[in-house]
């Protein structure tokens, strides 16, 4: 069985030689799915790794935005750039470390919603399909964890079905933070889909921002 946490690590670009020339969000999804660089997560966040970093981003976010919530007077919320604090482990944002089951449903989870939003500009051809497929092989990953990447790049996106994977506020929160780091948002066809992925998982718009400057506070730190 691949080992999904392992895998979105190496995705997020924290694998030997930075994974997909700088992991799925520096490489993979925008030099090969859109023929541009996409976000690349910085050092404080991979470091706790894939799963985690994901849910820490989501996690600080969420502090923020519940902190603007507040009506008593003098509260400030933590500081955008602080570093990073691991969500509490068998939360909503990370599945206890003994729950594997848990854990891998949401890093293949992370792992499509990156793909499906790296494809938001863009369709891939034979050629491409191709290409993506050489690049895979040269990663050094096991065989089970490159069988799998290979399916998914292969099958058709299913926005229904990745919807339906987000069962609370936290994990529609990391679904909406693993697409930001898969793309740059510089074109009307990407910000076009963050609008719709983000409606489709009932996030609120004011929620969205504050997740999209989480990520971007924190790439390439």
């Amino acid at each position: 069985m691949a080992d999904m946490n392992k895998l979105l690590g190496q995705l997020l670009g924290s694998g030997a030689a930075g994974g997909f020339a700088g992991g799925l969000a520096g490489g993979l999804a925008g030099n090969l799915l859109t023929n541009k660089s996409g976000r690349k997560m910085g050092k404080k966040a991979l470091k706790m790794g894939g799963i985690a970093a994901v849910g820490a981003l989501a996690y600080a976010a969420f502090q923020r935005y519940n902190s603007g919530k507040e009506t008593a007077a003098n509260v400030v919320p933590p500081a955008v750039d602080d570093e990073l604090v691991a969500a509490p482990e068998g939360s909503a944002f990370v599945p206890a470390e003994n729950d594997s089951a848990g854990q891998e449903a949401l890093g293949l989870t992370l792992v499509r919603a990156m793909i499906a939003a790296a494809r938001s500009d863009g369709r891939l051809d034979a050629q491409e399909s191709q290409a993506i497929f050489q690049r895979i092989e040269s990663l050094g990953l096991d065989s089970e964890s490159q069988a799998l990447l290979v399916a998914e790049m292969g099958r058709p996106v299913d926005m229904d079905e990745l919807v339906a994977c987000a069962t609370s506020p936290e994990v529609a929160a990391e679904i909406y933070i693993a697409s930001l780091l898969a793309i740059n948002v510089d074109t009307a066809a990407e910000e076009s889909y963050l609008n719709m992925i983000a409606a489709r998982l009932n996030i609120p718009p004011e929620f969205a921002t504050e997740l999209r400057r989480q990520v971007e506070a924190q790439s390439g730190n």
